[in-house]
Formats: C-alpha cells, sequence, structure tokens
C-alpha cells in the first residue's frame, strides 16, 4: 500500500482500514505462533502499513483544527 493511496481515503474509511490490519497482524501473529506461518516478512508489511494509515490520519486531524 503506497501513502497517496491512503491520502486519497476519507476518516472513516482509514478507520475501517486500520481496524483490518490490526485483524490480519494478529491473524499473522497467530499463524506464526503456531508454524503455519508461509511468509514472515507480510508481518513488517502490515505494521507499516499500520503506521502509514496511523500517520496519515493524524495528518488529517491536524489539518483539520
Amino acid at each position: 500500500m503506497k501513502a497517496n493511496e491512503v491520502r486519497k481515503m476519507s476518516g472513516a474509511e482509514l478507520e475501517t482500514k486500520l481496524q483490518e490490519l490490526k485483524k490480519d497482524l494478529f491473524n499473522l501473529r497467530l499463524q506464526h505462533a503456531t508454524n503455519q506461518l508461509d511468509n514472515p516478512i507480510r508481518i513488517a508489511e502490515v505494521k507499516k502499513d499500520i503506521a502509514r494509515v496511523k500517520t496519515i490520519i493524524r495528518e488529517q486531524q491536524l489539518a483539520g483544527r
């Protein structure tokens, strides 16, 4: 996911995307703990996506003030 794609989303879309990413991260960690994870790099990718979404949400909050 690119930052430009995230910036085009509305606030509600960003919140739902953040919740989806958090669920994905939970599932990936669960798979990793049970040795069923095929691609461990995916955990880092999801973490970075979460950080991107949170950053854009914060930017929008500051711009709205």
